[in-house]
């Protein structure tokens, strides 16, 4: 039992550290974060970091690869598995998206730092490249599936609308939740549900919205 809690101990106290790193790499960037804030924040000392991980780039890395993986299973969650109308397709992605700005609404650091540039450190820049490649190929996935069930013309480009998708999800997050939206927007007054509507209507029926 003693070795179960001691387990359980260091687990929280790993994903403690863990969690004080992303708030620091998506408030004050890579860089400016120093190992010695994160433990002081953390209320451990220096050496427990090192305990745990290798060093600053290793806490990063793992953390680019947690949201990895937390975002594609949001993402698989709408995977296509049978037919439909255009209306159900719109209803599907509707929801998708809502499971996405949710989770984005709560995880705004890990967002932060998957949408960064990694701070200029060249194996976290290709780590976050990864894992938005990753995102858009899910997302490509879904739209070949939806060729396959005939809910798509198979003379579309995939490829290329997977990328604009992506870029369409990427700059709503960014504007929505980061604050690079233009005064006025009122696009940050959105809640994630609305906003899943719009931007579903207009992936499928552009600005004419019909």
């Amino acid at each position: 039992m003693n070795g179960e809690k001691e387990a359980q101990i260091n687990s929280e106290r790993r994903e403690h550290i863990l969690q004080i790193a992303l708030k620091r790499f998506a408030k004050d960037g890579y860089h400016a974060t120093k190992i010695s804030d994160i433990v002081a924040e953390a209320g451990v000392a220096q050496g427990t970091f090192y305990w745990y991980f290798k060093s600053k780039e290793a806490i990063a890395l793992e953390l680019v690869k947690e949201g990895r993986e937390k975002l594609l299973d949001v993402i698989g969650q709408g995977y296509r598995r049978e037919a439909g109308s255009v209306q159900d397709m719109v209803h599907a992605s509707e929801a998708l998206l809502e499971r996405l700005f949710r989770f984005a609404e709560s995880n705004r650091y890990l967002i932060e730092l998957i949408l960064g540039s990694g701070g200029g450190v060249e194996t976290i820049r290709h780590a976050i490249g990864e894992t938005r490649a990753a995102l858009e190929n899910a997302f490509l996935l879904n739209i070949r599936r939806a060729i396959e069930l005939g809910m798509l013309p198979g003379s579309i480009d995939a490829e290329f609308r997977a990328t604009m998708i992506m870029s369409l999800i990427e700059g709503v997050i960014s504007r929505w939740l980061l604050g690079f939206a233009p005064p006025g927007s009122g696009i940050e007054s959105k809640t994630a549900e609305q906003l899943a509507a719009e931007t579903a209507r207009f992936e499928f029926f552009g600005l004419l919205g019909v």
